[in-house]
């Protein structure tokens, strides 16, 4: 925008020093061409008043004597008719078109002393005439060559001058466009990144007023605006917080008495529907779970809870680890759930050089926990195979889970982050919708992200990426269980769909 401003007024800017010194140049040229046409007036007015004398005295010597004095003297030619004879003097020939030309004008006593304006690379001179005798009888003319090569070099000169000075004139008016456009456009930058800074995280800025009154009135309105939607939106969040967490109390006060009163219930059929309120609050101490941890994984995202070295944004609790060991322990917990669902969990072969992120370790359990789950619970029929593992790619870790079920469309893909979004294939089958929103919020303030893609041939891949970290010139023992690792839930495994399914996790599908 600054660019576009600047080169607007810069081309005001040359618009306004060209009409000015085209102005200046024209009143120069006037001036000389005035200042030459006033002193050879005088001097052809000089040499008809000696002619008209030596017409009468009938001796021209005195005529001639001064024709060449002067052509001496200026380098100007000069041709005089008398009734005796036809003088020249500075090689002006009385033949050359144009001096006949202005003898015969004269002649007809017409007056031709008026010059044209002089042009810095015109004729090199031009003849003005006059007649001489008396008011009914012309007795002789007396025509002039005027050498312009002084006053076009002078000319030149000028323009040369003005020339200098108009561009020094537009690089100050183009010095005082750019600070002009920068204190016009200072606040609306501040104000972009203010916007940006709010869009990231959700924290107000107060912006200093400066710039124009508008712009001023403007930035005031923006803070003000951004410190209630920032306080609003700090209190819904701290809400739902808090009411997940008071909520937790009474539903677990209300699940005890439930299990109390199963007990005294005597028939199948109301020992079932005991049964089905303890499952519905189980529910909803699971929709309170994830809640809360939803809103923790948000708030550290905004306090600035990104992933790379340990820092006070981290409170100390990122460090550089190898995946495998956590992934190796969530298989061997995931394990029993796959087991039960017929599913094959299984953990990828390590790569040769064991791979090194920066993240909060209970938070990778956390994420990868949650794939696992999600891919358990919707990778589809018993026998669907459920891989994890992590590879190095192009400078970045990646943590997967994939598997070989249904998978997602694009469009379920990208709205399986969705807080409580249910894939509509498993609206039914029990779940929060909150899995993938929970590990969306995780990787970021660990300074990843969440990628879902589609397996191959079919299926879902549930990947965190991030960022690699440096590997140390000797590896200080960072447990590295590569593929024997997993042996323990190696038979319970499944393929890349399970990652869409993770991907998803258990909000993905439900």
């Amino acid at each position: 925008m600054r660019l576009r401003v600047l080169g607007v007024l810069s081309l005001f800017s040359v618009l306004i020093v060209v009409a000015v010194s085209a102005s200046i140049l024209a009143s120069v040229g006037r001036e000389l061409t005035q200042e030459l046409q006033i002193n050879r007036v005088a001097a052809l007015n000089r040499f008809a008043q000696v002619a008209d004398d030596a017409a009468s005295s009938g001796d021209t010597a005195q005529l001639q004597r001064e024709m060449d004095r002067y052509s001496a003297l200026y380098g100007e030619g000069i041709v005089v008719r008398t009734p005796q004879a036809t003088l020249t003097s500075g090689g002006l020939s009385a033949d050359r078109p144009d001096v006949r030309e202005a003898a015969a004008r004269a002649q007809l006593n017409l007056s031709d002393t008026a010059l044209e304006p002089v042009q810095p690379f015109g004729p090199a001179s031009e003849v003005i005439a006059r007649s001489y005798g008396t008011a009914s009888q012309v007795l002789g003319e007396a025509v002039l060559d005027v050498d312009l090569a002084a006053a076009e070099q002078k000319l030149r000169e000028r323009w040369l001058l003005v020339a200098f000075g108009s561009m020094a004139v537009w690089a100050l008016l183009l010095a005082g466009a750019g600070r002009l456009t920068g204190w016009v456009l200072r606040p609306v930058h501040r104000l972009t990144a203010a916007v940006i800074a709010f869009e990231e995280s959700e924290r107000a800025t107060r912006l200093r007023e400066d710039g124009p009154p508008e712009l001023q009135r403007l930035s005031r309105a923006f803070s003000a605006m951004a410190e209630h939607v920032g306080a609003s939106m700090q209190a819904q969040r701290q809400l739902i917080a808090d009411a997940s967490h008071q909520l937790r109390n009474p539903i677990g006060a209300l699940r005890l008495r439930t299990d109390l009163l199963a007990l005294e219930l005597d028939t199948p059929a109301q020992r079932e529907a005991a049964a089905g309120v303890t499952r519905e609050l189980e529910h909803v101490e699971d929709i309170l779970d994830g809640m809360l941890r939803l809103a923790s994984a948000e708030h550290r995202v905004r306090e600035g809870s990104v992933g790379g070295a340990a820092g006070p944004a981290m409170g100390g609790r990122t460090e550089v680890l190898d995946p495998w060991s956590v992934l190796q322990d969530a298989v061997e917990r995931a394990a029993p759930a796959a087991l039960r669902s017929g599913a094959r969990l299984e953990l990828a072969e390590a790569p040769a050089a064991p791979p090194r992120l920066a993240c909060n370790r209970s938070d990778l359990a956390d994420m990868v926990g949650e794939l696992l789950e999600n891919a358990i619970k919707y990778a589809g029929a018993p026998g669907a195979r459920i891989t994890a593992g992590a590879v190095l790619r192009s400078g970045a870790v990646a943590v997967e889970v994939a598997d070989d079920g249904p998978g997602l469309t694009a469009e379920e893909r990208a709205a399986s982050t969705t807080r409580f979004w249910r894939s509509p294939e498993h609206s039914g089958s029990r779940g929060t919708g909150l899995g993938l929103a929970i590990v969306e919020q995780l990787a970021e303030a660990n300074g990843g992200r969440l990628v879902l893609a589609a397996g191959s041939p079919r299926g879902l891949v549930a990947r965190v990426e991030f960022p690699a970290a440096p590997t140390p010139a000797h590896d200080g023992g960072l447990p590295h269980p590569g593929a024997d690792g997993a042996g323990g839930a190696g038979g319970v495994g499944g393929p890349a769909d399970a990652g869409d399914a993770t991907a998803g996790g258990e909000d993905v599908h439900g």
